[in-house]
């Protein structure tokens, strides 16, 4: 009772009834919250301050950046989609306000496409080499199987694409990215396809910002090939699984491609199988599938084949944790 009535004075203002709305339809900063609502900072700042305190929204910090969505779960999420729900449809204020935000959105799209127009060259030259993403992707969604998933994380996400082709299927999703640029392409791909059940957050692969079993199910698409020390990585996605949870790793099998290094920055060139086996051993995992996806064609040694690999969290909490070797 105590919170419900908490939530209910916190919203009690006409202008944090504009913000849960703006938030119901996606991620906001500060500035571009003063900028919808024609408000100065410290004033949306002191808005978005109660509401967060009562429940009503969350907040994580993202570099200089704090984005503000609306509370997913317990009362205050609950309380705070119920309230967007009662809104009329056809109210001006709240038009003009969805007006400016897509005008927000226009102009993020637009700055995300000049990035991705700039580095596209480089992506392409790399899938190139092997079989296309779809068919990736679908085989991801064949070896993950068909039960549902309660929360997927996306670990290295990108530009969202592993998180778009499961949110019919996970109830919530997160991605994590340390790049923000990417990020802002991610957010105009979720908001483009129309999910809201998925959002994007800056973080470290090697310290995730969540706490042990956390999540169901975590993938890892084409992300330990960059890393200096993928057993680690590896370990936080363990440590995130609860009890029974999936880990499924794409990346590409050994190859000779050695141009991949300078030109695309990668650390190793591919991961063998029996690798991948003992790092996730070293994770406390068990390998249930080991499938491989060839190129469509072969050229003296050109050409990268794509492994994926399906692991489990033992059923029942371990008693410790094994302490983790670093990858050699």
């Amino acid at each position: 009772m105590d919170e419900l009535l908490s939530g209910l004075r916190a919203a009690a203002e006409a202008t944090r009834v504009r913000i849960l709305f703006l938030l119901a339809h996606g991620e906001a900063n500060v500035s571009e919250l003063t900028q919808i609502l024609g408000q100065s900072q410290p004033r949306v700042s002191r808005h978005l301050k109660l509401m967060a305190e009562a429940g009503l929204i969350s907040r994580h910090k993202e570099g200089n950046w704090v984005l503000f969505r609306l509370r997913e779960e317990d009362m205050g999420g609950a309380l705070s989609r119920a309230i967007v729900d009662l809104l009329p449809g056809a109210d001006p204020v709240l038009a003009g306000d969805l007006a400016r935000l897509e005008d927000i959105r226009t102009r993020r799209a637009e700055a995300a496409s000049r990035y991705f127009a700039e580095n596209a060259a480089r992506w392409e030259e790399l899938r190139s080499l092997h079989v296309r993403e779809e068919d990736v992707e679908h085989a991801m969604v064949r070896l993950a199987g068909q039960a549902p998933v309660r929360l997927h994380v996306d670990l290295g996400t990108g530009t969202g694409a592993v998180l778009r082709r499961f949110a019919a299927r996970a109830a919530q999703a997160i991605g994590i990215d340390s790049s923000r640029d990417m990020l802002a392409i991610a957010r105009v791909n979720l908001e483009a396809s129309g999910i809201r059940n998925a959002q994007v957050r800056h973080g470290e692969i090697y310290a995730l910002p969540f706490p042990d079993g956390f999540a169901d199910f975590v993938t890892i698409h084409q992300v330990l090939h960059f890393l200096e020390d993928p057993v680690r990585a590896l370990a936080e996605a363990a440590r995130i699984l609860e009890p029974g949870g999936r880990l499924l790793v794409v990346d590409f099998a050994p190859h000779e491609l050695d141009d991949l290094r300078t030109g695309h920055a990668h650390r190793r060139l591919g991961i063998a199988a029996e690798h991948m086996a003992q790092w996730l051993a070293r994770a406390g995992l068990s390998l249930v599938q080991h499938d491989v996806l060839p190129p469509p064609w072969r050229k003296q040694g050109q050409g990268l084949t794509v492994s994926l690999w399906l692991a489990a969290a033992p059923s029942t909490p371990a008693l410790a944790t094994p302490k983790m070797d670093r990858a050699t």
